[in-house]
């Protein structure tokens, strides 16, 4: 099933919080299914891996995220981090650039390689843009410079745990109806097979220049703001990195528009945003 400019309808999903209910000590039928409900809440409470040579850093990083109800994992090099991630199930990594034995932007390239698309957060001391752009183009989710404000990395974790959630249930969504690409006009749009054609030219795109263009397409002429396609795409919800969005829109003008300097497809409308409007066929 493909999706066109008329078929495209966003839904959105309410997300509710599962909270723990105390156990009697009773051994009665009714005391066992508590046992087995509180198990299978359990179960669904989040578990985060925390990786950092620091040990210091773990500790107060644990200590924080178990605060707020995580289960937390600890890794201090990169090397044992990509085993247990291959090995366990975590709903979301912390990954500190600077690591021993492999570095943080080693371990996000090998985890994204082998199709694994749990978010990570890049926490580091380095500071400068081209290292945030090198830790995002290889597959990190987010990034946050050392050292993090508790408050601030929380509610990035919340940020990224939510839309994890989201993205996979519109994906199941997705799987159900069989929606296998969208064509916009002379844009196709291969979502299983991350294929881009223009007038029946294959665009090569990175993973997250194919990211922004599927929001932008699944959203045709409705305009977003930096912050949101942040947000969307990147998952950030912070002010101060909105520069990235400009570079990665400039990046698929430059693919997909005759010429880039004025585009036709990916609009830009001032002091707001951006929006695509369906190219003509021909």
């Amino acid at each position: 099933m493909s999706v066109t400019l008329n078929q495209i309808n966003l839904t959105s999903t309410n997300l509710s919080q599962n909270l723990l209910s105390p156990i009697s000590p009773q051994g009665t039928a009714l005391d066992k299914d508590k046992v087995k409900q509180s198990e299978q809440e359990i179960m669904q409470i989040p578990t985060i891996l925390v990786v950092d040579d620091e040990k210091d850093i773990t500790y107060s990083l644990e200590f924080a995220l178990k605060q707020e109800g995580y289960q937390v994992t600890t890794s201090h090099n990169g090397k044992e981090a990509l085993d247990l991630i291959e090995t366990k199930h975590f709903d979301l990594v912390i990954l500190d650039l600077m690591l021993p034995g492999m570095n943080g932007f080693d371990v996000c390239k090998e985890v994204r390689g082998k199709g694994n698309a749990i978010p990570i957060i890049m926490l580091t001391a380095k500071t400068t843009e081209i290292d945030a752009v090198i830790g995002l183009e290889l597959g990190a989710d987010d990034y946050i410079p050392k050292p993090a404000r508790i408050k601030e990395l929380i509610a990035r974790v919340r940020t990224r745990l939510r839309n994890s959630k989201v993205n996979s249930e519109i994906s199941s969504q997705n799987e159900e109806e069989k929606i296998t690409h969208i064509e916009l006009g002379s844009l196709f749009i291969d979502l299983e097979g991350h294929e881009v054609k223009i007038s029946g030219k294959i665009i090569d795109l990175t993973q997250r220049e194919f990211e922004l263009l599927k929001t932008l397409a699944l959203n045709p002429n409705r305009v977003f703001d930096r912050n949101q396609l942040l947000e969307g795409v990147w998952g950030w919800s912070f002010i101060g990195e909105s520069r990235t969005v400009d570079v990665h829109i400039r990046y698929l003008r430059e693919k997909l528009e005759k010429d880039p300097a004025n585009p036709d497809i990916i609009k830009t409308i001032r002091g707001i945003g951006y929006k695509l409007v369906p190219p003509v066929e021909g």
